[in-house]
C-alpha cells in the first residue's frame, strides 16, 4: 500500500506540473496574465514562456517515471514553492476575511507543496521509479508488500 500511495504521490503532482508546463506552451498570453498577476510579472515574456513550459514539462516527465530523482524532485519541489509563494494570501486568509485578492481554491498550494516534500523524504522506499532500474536496486518493497 505505501508503494502505490508514494507512486500515486509522485503522479499526481508530476501531472500538475507537466499541466502548467503545457499551458505555457500552448497559451502564453495566459501564462504571461499569471505572472503578471501573482508574480509581480517576472516572467512576463511572452516568447520565454514555451521556453519555459517546455523544460517544466521535461522535469515534470522525468518526476513522472521516477529518473534522476535526487536533482528532479527538489526541483519539482522549488517549481510548487514559486506555486506557493505567488498564493501566499490565499495561504494566509483563504477567504479573504483581512486580504484582498485571496480565493480558498488557492489554499492546495500548500498540500502540494508537503506532497513534494513527502516524495524527497521517502526517495529511498518508493519502488515504482525507474531509477531502481537504472541504479540496478532489487526490489525495495516491504516484506509484506513483496508478498501481497
Amino acid at each position: 500500500m505505501k508503494a502505490t500511495s508514494i507512486l500515486a504521490l509522485r503522479v499526481s503532482i508530476a501531472l500538475l506540473v507537466i499541466l502548467w508546463g503545457i499551458d505555457k506552451v500552448v497559451d502564453p498570453d495566459h501564462a504571461v496574465g499569471v505572472s503578471d498577476t501573482f508574480y509581480l510579472g517576472l516572467l512576463s515574456f511572452p516568447g520565454l514562456m514555451p521556453l519555459i513550459g517546455l523544460v517544466q514539462v521535461a522535469v515534470a516527465g522525468l518526476a513522472l517515471v521516477g529518473l534522476f530523482r535526487k536533482v528532479v524532485d527538489p526541483l519539482i519541489l522549488l517549481i510548487n514553492l514559486g506555486s506557493l509563494l505567488g498564493v501566499w494570501r490565499s495561504i494566509l486568509d483563504p477567504w479573504g476575511w483581512v486580504m484582498e485578492g485571496t480565493n480558498v481554491l488557492f489554499f492546495p498550494s500548500l498540500i502540494v507543496a508537503a506532497g513534494c516534500l513527502v516524495l524527497i523524504a521517502f526517495q529511498d522506499q518508493e519502488t515504482y521509479v525507474l531509477d531502481r532500474k537504472r541504479e540496478g536496486k532489487a526490489d525495495a518493497r516491504e516484506p509484506a508488500e513483496a508478498q501481497a
